[in-house]
């Protein structure tokens, strides 16, 4: 099929042109218009309810193409049986834009209600296959339309898409980064393989400048190996309870782990790259990635995409996900396509970045990241089940110069996209992409039309938290006596504490693994005394050999054979582990210099057992965290507005497991917290279930003396400290802000000289593109007035301190075509722009009266509002 419509596309695109955008003068009928090649075919036109149409064309004109110029697309090229409108492919088109789940089948059940018909299946493979083919006219036309705007450079659209991440101005103060990315993957977007040895009907392969080429990805696949399980690790598996769990035996429809796993998912993951042993932030990602069922059936051949988008929500690039789990190959092909496509120093988030940096500076990518700068950072809401010494080096809310950007911007792309699964689990891989591709594209636009509005909350939150916290913090600093320097300097101190905590010093660990094994000896030597003394009371007072009067019922001399045997084996194998355990403790003692072997009452003894306990109490706290805040993200999760009812029930279930694995883990804490000495407070399980004890942690953690002697450690210094970095984090938000704002108004303004002057020349040519470029121009004209109706906001925000005049573009390595306001023929500024200024006067009224109903500004993404909410909140804590 493909090759049947490949040579007639061009002339498609022609004759789509002529009949969307008709020239000023023009016959209805066409020229030369020969009868014999006239033809009548059944249609569907959703809006007229025609069932048939007599199409006319001349000799030379083949039936695709004279169907297009009558307003219809064939479901064939040669000798096609059915057409349908470009009117009703276009309305299919902009349903599936904004509800991106809406399939063919269900459109083609709409036409049948509309025609009083029963459902026909056929009105379903012909509306797929005409869509597709009117999919591509429309991809060409945009190709077109760029092309004409001078945007047809490769990677123009990521480099060059967001003019607030890209549009450098002369004179600008540079930023601490020259942008900011996130980046992630995501197991919605599955698809099935073809099963058996089933041949692929669909061998059609789909270009798209979003897309991550295969063999591009796969040149990182041998970067990073698989690191091997330790013996005796426990590895969760399916149907295994969590911890503190006691299982339901259930297996859940949505895990994906077991045996059927994939043979090829042997390459590392992100956090693999590193030679030590894995930290607690990578076992916890490990442990999330099979909790999370992360690994994918075999059925599958893709398992989901990996992708990245600049912090103001516009995609970069994706990549599929083949046959494979999150493999460090994935990140490690982002990272390098950034680097060559967009340069500078780049701040990544991701949420595993703490590992996935040592696993880039092993890789090849190591020296390219040092030149360029590249720093890489944890997403805000991942960043609070990290464990606190990574926290203090990679959470957003530490690191100078992120402003108060939270690079959780992919949990909200994640979240629209997964309304494709539904439509491309079953799809061909030519289809599932141009879905994709369809969707993303929809995205972007709708984002660019909304970055003039995060700017503004963006700006309004930062002076919020100026305006209110800076005499907060100022009323503190003086009751404290104490300076910002100081601030600076307990920040530094901690952060050096932390980096410098080890879990266990190398003596400790030594005179815990000595105690124990003088536990364990003792313990089996009291047993092996008490064995031999029961196996002595059963020995007579002499030896004799005598048969025992016989008892009621018959005698039964194998039970007392056998008891007297079991204590006997049990003697012999407690005499063997006494024997082994004396040899390892003397060895101890020997590796240790311990002259006198240590007994209960010594002072060494005491002080060690003392620091067991400390040792159990502070892991069976570290566990309780940890639950917790998975609890959150669940939590979290369930009220995700847009997940579905599958995904709550399965969440639901994962909860109500968690939920027990915590009250677990309560009574091991409360245990191993009365076995302090002093004891500390037990807790239940009605103040665990809450947020507000996540704040507590710390306060909990804190046993060590070294830790309570510390000025920063001290819960109200602790206080004044978040303040201060909030506050810093505010002020840097503003000056990006700034200079973003200008980015965008000046990229307003050139474009509406580069849209007006493309426009005049293409219509002095007559050239049928000018309707075309028309119709997107007015797409831009609509976004920009919305942009820019909020940067004017901005500037007459009280507190703001930028530029709020438009300023010039710096020169770019790659020449684009551009234009400046001189070029416009009535030299008129975009300010004054009457066209510009209609629309930006609407854009106001619109917001005016949004704000009469008590509608705030806000972007229309309650995922946003909820990760934005609980993020918040998560900063608010006392940490």
């Amino acid at each position: 099929m493909e090759r049947h419509w490949a040579p007639v596309i061009p002339r498609l695109v022609d004759a789509y042109l002529i009949w969307r955008y008709p020239p000023a003068a023009t016959s209805s009928e066409p020229v030369d218009v020969d009868p014999d090649y006239t033809f009548t075919i059944n249609v569907i036109d959703i809006y007229s309810l025609t069932t048939s149409a007599t199409i006319t064309r001349t000799a030379d004109c083949s039936a695709a193409e004279a169907l297009v110029k009558h307003g219809y697309l064939g479901n064939t090229p040669i000798n096609p049986s059915l057409a349908i409108s470009l009117k009703t492919l276009e309305l299919f088109r902009c349903l599936k834009l904004v509800k991106a789940s809406f399939s063919a089948e269900a459109f083609a059940k709409l036409v049948c209600y509309q025609y009083y018909i029963p459902y026909r299946p056929l009105y379903r493979t012909a509306i797929a296959d005409a869509f597709d083919t009117y999919l591509t006219i429309q991809r060409l036309i945009l190709r077109r339309v760029m092309g004409s705007l001078g945007r047809d450079e490769p990677d123009w659209r990521a480099r060059y898409g967001c003019p607030a991440c890209s549009y450098v101005l002369e004179g600008e103060e540079p930023g601490y980064f020259a942008r900011y990315v996130a980046m992630d993957g995501n197991s919605s977007l599955k698809r099935l393989a073809t099963s058996g040895k089933r041949s692929v009907g669909d061998t059609r392969s789909f270009d798209s400048d979003y897309r991550l080429a295969r063999a591009f990805v796969d040149g990182f696949a041998h970067e990073v190996k698989a690191r091997r399980a330790q013996a005796g690790a426990s590895v969760p598996r399916r149907g295994d309870p969590l911890d503190g769990d006691e299982g339901t035996g259930e297996v859940d429809d949505n895990d994906s782990g077991g045996p059927d796993d994939l043979a090829e998912d042997d390459g590392g993951d992100p956090t693999d790259g590193k030679p030590d042993a894995p930290t607690p932030c990578a076992s916890h990602w490990k442990a999330a990635a099979a909790d999370e069922k992360k690994r994918m059936w075999g059925i599958f051949e893709e398992t989901g995409i990996f992708a990245s988008a600049c912090r103001h929500g516009l995609i970069l690039w994706v990549a599929d996900m083949v046959r494979s789990g999150e493999q460090a190959k994935y990140a490690l092909a982002m990272v390098a396509k950034l680097h060559a496509a967009l340069g500078g120093r780049l701040m990544i988030g991701y949420d595993i970045g703490c590992d996935f940096s040592e696993t880039v500076n092993n890789s090849s990518l190591g020296p390219e990241v040092l030149a360029l700068g590249t720093r890489f950072c944890v997403n805000a809401f991942h960043g609070y089940s990290h464990s606190y010494n990574c926290q203090v080096v990679f959470h957003p809310n530490v690191i100078v110069g992120m402003g108060l950007e939270d690079l959780e911007v992919l949990e909200r792309i994640f979240s629209g996209s997964n309304h494709l699964a539904p439509v491309v689990r079953y799809a061909s891989r030519y289809r599932r992409w141009v879905l994709i591709d369809q969707y993303f594209q929809q995205w972007d636009q709708e984002k660019y039309a909304n970055i003039g509005l995060m700017l503004f909350n963006n700006l309004s939150q930062a002076l919020d938290i100026v305006r209110t916290q800076s005499p907060v913090l100022e009323q503190a600093l003086k009751s404290l006596q104490l300076t910002h320097a100081d601030l600076d300097r307990f920040a530094n101190e901690e952060r050096e504490f932390f980096l410098n905590l080890r879990d266990e010093e190398d003596h400790n660990l030594h005179a815990v693994a000595y105690v124990e094994a003088l536990q364990e000896l003792r313990s089996a030597s009291e047993e092996l005394a008490s064995a031999s003394r029961r196996f002595n009371d059963k020995a007579p007072e002499a030896p004799q050999i005598s048969w025992q009067a016989p008892r009621t019922g018959a005698t039964d001399y194998d039970t007392d054979l056998s008891m007297t045997r079991k204590l006997e084996t049990r003697r012999r194998y407690l005499r063997e582990r006494v024997k082994q355990l004396t040899a390892e403790v003397t060895e101890m003692e020997v590796a240790l210099n311990i002259e006198a072997r240590w007994q209960p009452c010594d002072a060494l003894y005491q002080q060690t057992l003392q620091y067991m306990a400390t040792r159990k109490y502070q892991r069976a706290l570290g566990k309780l965290q940890r639950l917790v805040i998975l609890r959150l993200f669940e939590l979290h999760k369930m009220n995700l507005a847009q997940t579905g009812y599958r995904m709550r029930t399965y969440i639901a279930k994962n909860l109500q497991r968690r939920c027990k694995a915590i009250r677990s883990a309560v009574k091991e804490y409360n245990a191993a917290a009365q076995a302090l000495d002093p004891p500390r407070e037990t807790l239940d399980w009605t103040r665990v279930s809450h947020y507000t004890f996540l704040e507590e942690f710390t306060l909990l953690r804190g046993s060590r003396d070294d830790l309570h002697n510390k000025p920063w450690s001290h819960a109200h210094i602790r206080e004044t400290m978040r303040i201060s970095r909030r506050i810093a984090r505010a002020r840097e938000e503003i000056e990006n802000v700034n200079r973003e704002a200008r980015r965008l108004h000046t990229h307003i303004r050139d474009e509406e000289c580069l849209l007006t002057r493309v426009l005049n020349d293409l219509k002095m040519q007559g050239d049928p593109l000018h309707g075309a470029v028309l119709e997107y121009a007015r797409h831009r004209r609509t976004a920009n007035a919305r942009n820019l109706a909020y940067l004017m906001r901005m500037y007459s925000m009280e507190g703001f301190t930028g530029n709020s005049t438009p300023g010039t573009r710096a020169a770019v390595a790659v020449p684009i075509q551009t234009s400046t306001p001189a070029s416009r023929e009535d030299g008129e500024d975009l300010s004054t722009s009457r066209e510009m200024s209609t629309l930006v006067a609407a854009e106001n009224e619109v917001m005016a009266s949004e704000e009469k109903d008590g509608d705030s500004a806000g972007d229309n993404d309650i995922v946003h509002e909820e990760v934005s909410g609980i993020l918040e909140f998560l900063a608010s804590l006392r940490t």
